[in-house]
């Protein structure tokens, strides 16, 4: 973190002054991710930042650092807390230990279908979450679709709940999904996504989770040769700009960077779907047996979640209100 932090400030020694700079100065918006740069969401935040240098006229340029040259996302997190970055592409699983309201979409099985999750997202709910980072110094500006995450393992097909048993299975570094996992019968292993194809190869972990592209480009399949599509969470990715740099940039410049987020969300989604249906056919051609399992008996186990949540009004209430969407 230290090594990270001090990195990020010497890059952007001049940023924070820059959005205070005359108008005619160009001001660079770095822009921080965990993603490989072949993954949709890369490509969705390049998109992103041509747009925005076209609404701008060339005044405003973002700089996009994949694969966690930057840090975790955690640290990305930390860092645009204390306006050392300007924005980042984070998990909601991650983004959940920042602002508690965010745990919601880590709860399994919570979408009944993806038009339910986009309604969800894209409507007053969705907004609601994307503002209330700013508590925190997060401001949220658009969702990156993430589609579904699955089980995939190394030595052994999931078929059902009960299959997960004794699997050390990696997770994100999220409360919620770690219970997931332990109530379904797997031990949850938080491990940083850089390090869980070693953690496969080596059997640190047996198995982990994640959405078809993920899965794919990540090389993961090569190690992990069942895929179960379970489809037991669907946790939407945030984009996020420090609330610091935000209060820096003018009017006119925040509708930019608004208009050009929510530009880069509709093409990523469409990136997505692409991206999703070549990856599993390639994992398939690659000689990974697709699971396709009942989703009730998972459902069915970790249906106990929810039940806690009634001693949490406030949460309980946002979950209602999110079944209740049509």
């Amino acid at each position: 973190m230290r090594f990270a932090l001090l990195l990020v400030s010497t890059l952007l020694g001049g940023m924070l002054s820059g959005c205070a700079s005359s108008h005619d100065d160009e001001l660079v918006l770095r822009l921080a991710h965990a993603l490989g740069p072949t993954h949709s969401v890369h490509q969705a935040m390049v998109y992103l930042g041509e747009r925005l240098e076209e609404k701008s006229g060339g005044r405003i340029r973002v700089v996009v650092y994949p694969s966690q040259q930057l840090g975790s996302e955690r640290e990305l997190l930390e860092l645009m807390q204390i306006g050392s970055l300007a924005m980042a592409k984070v998990s909601a699983a991650v983004l959940e230990g920042f602002v508690p309201e965010y745990q919601v979409f880590n709860l399994p099985y919570l979408f009944r279908d993806d038009a339910h999750r986009f309604k969800v997202l894209e409507g007053p709910i969705g907004q609601e979450l994307l503002r209330a980072g700013e508590r925190v110094l997060l401001r949220g500006l658009c969702y990156y679709d993430a589609g579904s995450r699955s089980f995939y393992t190394v030595t052994r097909p999931i078929y059902t709940p009960d299959d997960l048993r004794g699997l050390k299975i990696r997770t994100l570094e999220s409360p919620s999904q770690i219970q997931m996992v332990n109530l379904m019968g797997g031990s949850a292993t938080p491990i940083p996504w850089g390090e869980v194809f070693t953690a496969l190869q080596q059997g640190i972990v047996d198995g982990a989770e994640n959405n078809p592209p993920s899965f794919y480009l990540s090389h993961h399949y090569e190690v992990a040769r069942f895929y179960t599509l379970d489809e037991h969470t669907s946790i939407p990715d945030v984009l996020l700009i420090s609330l610091h740099v935000w209060h820096r940039l003018t009017p006119q410049q925040r509708q930019w960077v608004q208009e050009a987020a929510l530009e880069s969300a509709e093409y990523q989604k469409q990136l997505w779907k692409q991206s999703t249906e070549e990856a599993l056919r390639a994992v398939e051609e690659a000689g990974v047996q697709i699971i396709r399992p009942d989703k009730q008996a998972f459902a069915e186990k970790v249906a106990p979640i929810y039940a806690q949540y009634r001693t949490q009004p406030d949460l309980y209430q946002l979950i209602e209100r999110i079944r209740a969407v049509e």
